[in-house]
């Protein structure tokens, strides 16, 4: 099972570079970044914690240029999006960013989205909460043609694309897409065109979890999508048992801090031989 580290890397904390330099040379294999490309002040949608939002969402970085500049000063480590809010961008632009990033990393791009749970965040994007979650899947589609067809086009209910070029194309063939979200309605995306499933843990038993995935997998007669797990505890025995059940890839969240490096210096003894 690999082992990554997330982070919400901001103007507050340390910088990309040097938390990927970092990451590497503790043997992560991959660093994630969160997005939001702002927080209106109104506060009418409450934090999922239920606790004040934190300061750091407010601050995020574009998550593509940070993860550009993480990979452009490491060789090895694996970057990602934890997760990008695709309904946010327009999703021509985001099928050549995401191919572009992915071809000049080398194939180093691990692709997470999601629907956004923030609900004035998307209606200021012009995006109805109610049907964001079939509009992502439409926008990624879309994508998805633009990454794998010579001559790419899509029709779908919400964006429709003519017959047209775009490169350059992703290393990764295919590029897969991780479906953030812990219920059975991420689950059954993940399944039906993503490959990628990037829940958190949570009360339920992990391993009932996994069994309704497999479940829905086998009803739609497609593979199991890989299992990316983020907001893992940093603990040896919390890994191993989720080792154990076939995870593809564990993340553990830095903790919001003015300087991150101390921390991942703590952790590398989790990836350590």
């Amino acid at each position: 099972m690999h082992v990554g580290i997330s982070l919400f890397a901001t103007d507050l904390t340390t910088d990309i570079r040097d938390v990927a330099r970092a990451a590497e040379d503790a043997g992560f294999e991959s660093l994630f970044v969160a997005e939001h490309s702002h927080i209106p002040t109104s506060r009418k949608t409450p934090h999922p914690s239920g606790d004040e939002m934190p300061i750091e969402y407010a601050h995020t970085l574009d998550p593509f240029v940070a993860m550009s500049m993480a990979a452009a000063v490491t060789s090895r480590l694996k970057v990602g999006t934890s997760i990008c809010l695709v309904n946010e961008r327009d999703p021509i632009s985001l099928a050549k960013e995401v191919a572009s990033l992915d071809l000049l990393s080398g194939g180093r791009l691990v692709f997470g989205v999601g629907a956004g749970w923030n609900v004035e965040e998307m209606v200021h994007h012009g995006i109805d909460p109610d049907r964001r979650w079939d509009i992502m899947r439409d926008r990624v589609k879309l994508m998805q043609a633009l990454w794998t067809q010579e001559v790419a086009s899509y029709a779908g209910e919400f964006v429709s694309l003519e017959p047209t070029w775009q490169w350059p194309k992703p290393v990764q063939k295919p590029l897969r897409v991780l479906i953030g979200g812990g219920g059975k309605r991420p689950m059954r995306h993940a399944v039906e065109y993503a490959g990628g499933w990037m829940p958190m843990p949570s009360k339920e038993k992990f391993g009932d979890r996994l069994a309704t995935l497999k479940q829905i997998a086998d009803e739609a007669g497609k593979p199991v999508p890989a299992v990316t797990l983020t907001g893992v505890r940093p603990d040896r025995d919390v890994l191993d048992h989720y080792a154990a059940m076939g995870i593809e890839r564990a993340v553990l969240i830095l903790p919001f801090a003015a300087d991150v490096l101390p921390t991942i210096a703590e952790w590398s003894e989790l990836v350590s031989a």
